[in-house]
């Protein structure tokens, strides 16, 4: 199989916004979607996945797998009359999984299997870490949201609160490429050593 790691899409739809809610509860959710590729062979495993793949929207590329996240953000101020302050960040997180599905797996050769195998779950585990960093920065932005110092008015809290939200956002981001990029280098290396692993667990069974 050629050299291709999953996608990540971040829809970030922040809103700093005063409400009158009294308590919030994180709120991260995750679904996993499929897409079925076809073929007897790696080659034509390529192909499948090159054609049906979850495209990213920004280059066109398809991939073999893609996390998609969107965030939100609702921010609950308390005034005291001297001093404003976020007295609740409240960050929800919604990610989808996308992961392909080999039809032909139940018919295949035990190499085709065993190949097929570890692939599939090198691209399970590099989208699920996508998954993990974005939790990450999720509860990173509520903590620091609600560790902002307080200032005089509301309108300032505000201000600095959508700021404070944007550079956490971008260096999620920022930690999504890296992360990718290292995976790209490091794959037909993760994989050679995958495979040379299950190998001697088979031939061990």
């Amino acid at each position: 199989m050629r050299e291709q790691i999953g996608a990540f899409v971040v829809a970030a739809g922040i809103a700093c916004t005063q409400s009158a809610v009294p308590a919030w509860a994180a709120d991260i959710s995750k679904k996993y979607g499929y897409f079925s590729i076809y073929g007897n062979s790696p080659e034509e495993l390529d192909r499948e996945i090159a054609k049906r793949g979850p495209k990213l929207q920004l280059t066109g590329t398809r991939h073999p797998g893609a996390t998609s996240m969107a965030f939100g953000l609702k921010t609950k101020f308390s005034n005291d009359g001297k001093y404003c302050r976020v007295d609740k960040a409240y960050v929800s997180l919604n990610l989808k999984l996308t992961l392909p599905r080999w039809k032909n797996r139940a018919k295949a050769s035990e190499d085709m299997a065993l190949m097929w195998d570890t692939l599939y779950a090198d691209i399970k585990r590099h989208e699920e870490r996508h998954a993990i960093i974005a939790r990450n920065y999720a509860l990173e932005l509520e903590r620091t949201l609600e560790s902002l110092p307080r200032q005089r008015d509301c309108k300032s809290v505000q201000a600095m609160a959508g700021k404070t939200a944007d550079r956490i956002l971008a260096a999620h981001a920022a930690a999504q490429v890296q992360f990718d990029k290292v995976e790209s280098i490091n794959f037909e290396a993760r994989l050679t050593r995958l495979l040379s692993y299950r190998i001697e667990q088979s031939a061990k069974n």
